[in-house]
């Protein structure tokens, strides 16, 4: 098991740090942008607050649903998120997320990174899915 295997994506957003980060801490948001590919979110219970808990349920195109779950760490309003990322069918392994928001004019530079995946097929799966959901990010505040 390798606890090196971490990814890290950039985004710049055409909206201010605070718009960003209620997009990331209101479900309501959450199901409109987060849902890369043809995979939705369908569901999602979100207590943004340290040690508060989420649940976030994607339906995949063949109807089967998936649902990652975890626990706020670090919630720093309009600047930093931190919370644990598990799968619910794997839920013996916990990854870690970190979302900085940094103000860029009227934009905001958005810095996502997942750290202590499996290995880095794991990594690998992960990026792809961020990547879409964070080119889902760009286009909902277009």
């Amino acid at each position: 098991m390798s606890a090196q295997a971490s990814l890290t994506l950039q985004r710049r957003l055409n909206a201010a740090p605070a718009k960003v980060f209620r997009a990331w801490t209101e479900a309501a948001q959450l199901i409109r942008w987060m849902n890369p590919g043809d995979t939705p979110v369908v569901r999602a219970e979100l207590d943004a607050r340290v040690d508060g808990r989420y649940s976030i349920v994607y339906r995949k195109s063949d109807g089967r649903e998936l649902e990652a779950n975890g626990q706020y760490l670090e919630v720093v309003p309009d600047r930093k998120l931190v919370f644990t990322w598990r799968w619910r069918h794997n839920a013996e392994h916990e990854s870690l997320v970190t979302v900085l928001l940094e103000p860029d004019g009227d934009a905001t530079w958005l810095t996502l990174t997942h750290e202590r995946f499996i290995d880095e097929a794991q990594a690998d799966d992960h990026r792809r899915g961020w990547s879409g959901g964070l080119d889902s990010l760009e286009r909902y505040f277009t």
